[in-house]
């Protein structure tokens, strides 16, 4: 893995050298200043390093004043992008897609990349993240993935756990719920030289998993974003800090030794 040659924030640069990055999601499509509050609140007092909020110079404020140390912006729009960078966002990200589905809109190649070159001829400088859509064959996600590193993505995200559909209960059923996801984890780590920052139905069982198949970081929105109870997002994002720190995973190519 070569991290990119933008500047990144020093945290970010140090949890994707040692692979063990978390970031907590707030919602490409969350704009409720209250909610956001909430999300940012659990992830600076669970240990996250960075948070993913909508494309809002409001939100990237109030996450700073939450105390997030690295902010992120989601949006599908690159246009939107020089407004959050202004208002102090560390880095923008185009995806993840998750959320149109539902929606009956799907995202191709060759659009992915376009807003791709669109957002890096708008922002030079910044270090920019691109979701791989996840409908879309694994040869050829690892194909679009190379395209949008020529095109200037630092990061490459995946995606694709809120679109399966485990069959199972309890431990076994979240080990399916992430398999879409950490196949293409696993598939474009090994295809590009960027970090892979592996999101989409994953949770404190399946994120080391994720480590281990090639990801330099975690995604998690939903099994936090979703809640309620402020408290209850804390122990969850405190659960996924720990899940990585954990040990060091290795990749499933190193070497077992006994």
């Amino acid at each position: 893995m070569t991290l990119p040659s933008v500047t990144l924030p020093a945290r970010l640069t140090a949890c994707l050298a040692a692979r063990q990055g978390l970031k907590i999601i707030a919602g490409l499509q969350t704009f409720a200043p209250e909610r956001v509050r909430h999300v940012c609140n659990a992830a600076v007092a669970g240990g996250a390093d960075l948070v993913d909020v909508a494309v809002d110079p409001q939100l990237v404020r109030l996450a700073r004043s939450c105390g997030v140390t690295t902010v992120c912006v989601s949006a599908v729009e690159p246009e939107r992008f020089p407004a959050v960078v202004a208002a102090g966002a560390d880095l923008v990200e185009i995806g993840n897609f998750d959320c149109f589905y539902d929606q009956g809109r799907d995202f191709t190649g060759a659009e992915v990349l376009e807003l791709t070159q669109r957002s890096r001829a708008l922002l030079a400088d910044v270090p920019l993240s691109v979701t791989v859509p996840h409908r879309l064959p694994l040869s050829e996600q690892q194909r679009l993935a190379e395209q949008l590193v020529a095109a200037g993505a630092d990061l490459i995200q995946t995606e694709g756990g809120t679109s399966s559909q485990p069959r199972s209960a309890g431990i076994q059923g979240l080990i399916e719920k992430a398999v879409p996801t950490l196949a293409a984890a696993h598939a474009i780590s090994r295809t590009v030289r960027v970090p892979v920052l592996c999101a989409s139905g994953l949770s404190a069982v399946t994120a080391p998993m994720a480590i281990a198949a090639g990801a330099a970081a975690v995604g998690v929105g939903r099994a936090v974003n979703r809640l309620e109870d402020p408290l209850a997002m804390v122990a969850v994002v405190r659960s996924l800090r720990q899940a990585l720190t954990a040990g060091a995973a290795p990749t499933v190519d190193s070497p077992i030794r006994c």
